[in-house]
């Protein structure tokens, strides 16, 4: 019957340590900030897209003025 009570409290404190283990909260919040920031992306997409188009044809005009 010791054995038993002895098994029952290492399993216990095995699953509760698991339970309070942070070690992957890490990884989560770097998922969740990627996946916010797609969201923004896929959102703003067109917004985004006519900017850097503007800002292209910029930089071809001024280059054809070095050249």
């Amino acid at each position: 019957m010791i054995r038993m009570d002895s098994l029952k409290k290492d399993i216990k404190r095995d699953i509760t340590g698991f339970i309070r283990d942070e070690s992957g909260v890490g990884v989560i919040e770097v998922v969740l900030i990627l996946v916010v920031l797609i969201g923004l992306v896929i959102v703003f997409k067109d917004s985004i897209n006519s900017l850097l188009t503007d800002i292209f044809k910029e930089i071809n005009s001024l280059s054809e003025d070095v050249y």
